[in-house]
């Protein structure tokens, strides 16, 4: 593993032509361009807190604790990280599939692919991040969110969801090219996801229901828990994930990234001769 993160990182520059040409075609004929990557989750958000946060405003905002007075900022901040997350594990896992062409002529480390994907959505990612900020300050403008040291939380959440789906696209991309069903039914993983993790509603909320013992914990090993509890503690110190949740996180995220990695280094014959 370590010479093939040498090995990507001696070919970063193709690695950013891929990220660069993915981000253009993506956009290409857009009169709004990149635009787009805010809209979509800014009407998600709207939607959202009209459900919630208007007409269950009062079952919500019992759960929501600090969040309660800017739910939404709270409900943005995850979506914005779960759009980063939904498109790169679904453009991720047809990276192989959709470049079998440039893969098989491109003398570079084939993991360039799926982690370019990564990369390229995390660049939306980035492109929201303003608009955060700006809602963030609005709100503490106005009292009802504290900026200060929980800020420090963004790098660490993006560090370790970044390290998950990096290790989720390698593995999703090799299966996908020996078996075309991984695509299609990473659609229903990726729906049951969101709804299976802390986006629009608090952790408190599956920590307080009547839920079994045990399904509260499988429901927590998802790495995915710990990573949008981080993302919330940015504005909010009390979402800050606890010490057993975070080694979760983190060990977890780790294990996908190693399995990840060692499983597309196994399978790159066979998807070569495949493609």
């Amino acid at each position: 593993m370590t010479s093939g993160v040498a090995a990507l990182w001696s070919h970063r520059n193709s690695l950013r032509i891929l990220v660069k040409r993915d981000l253009a075609v993506k956009y290409q004929q857009s009169a709004l361009g990149y635009v787009w990557s805010l809209i979509e989750p800014l009407g998600m958000g709207a939607i959202y807190w009209f459900v919630f946060g208007v007409l269950y405003s009062r079952d919500t905002g019992r759960h929501l604790g600090e969040a309660a007075e800017s739910y939404p900022l709270f409900l943005i901040t995850g979506i914005f990280a779960w759009m980063w997350t939904s498109s790169a594990l679904s453009e991720a896992t047809n990276a192989l599939t959709g470049q079998a062409r440039l893969i098989t002529t491109m003398n570079v480390p084939r993991q360039v692919f799926p982690i370019g994907r990564v990369t390229g959505r995390f660049a939306e990612y980035v492109a929201g991040l303003p608009v955060l900020v700006a809602v963030a300050v609005a709100y503490a403008v106005h009292g009802r969110v504290d900026l200060g040291w929980s800020l420090l939380a963004l790098p660490l959440a993006v560090l370790v969801q970044g390290t998950l789906l990096f290790g989720l696209a390698l593995l999703l991309s090799a299966f996908n090219v020996l078996m075309r069903d991984v695509e299609r039914f990473m659609r229903l993983i990726i729906r049951v996801l969101f709804y299976a993790t802390p986006i629009i509603y608090p952790l408190s909320l599956v920590r307080d229901s009547d839920l079994p013992g045990w399904l509260k914990i499988v429901y927590e090993l998802n790495p995915l828990v710990g990573i949008f509890q981080l993302h919330h503690s940015i504005w909010y110190a009390d979402e800050f994930p606890n010490a057993r949740l975070l080694a979760t996180t983190v060990v977890g995220s780790l294990l996908v990234l190693a399995a990840g990695w060692w499983s597309f280094r196994r399978l790159e014959p066979a998807v070569l001769k495949e493609l």
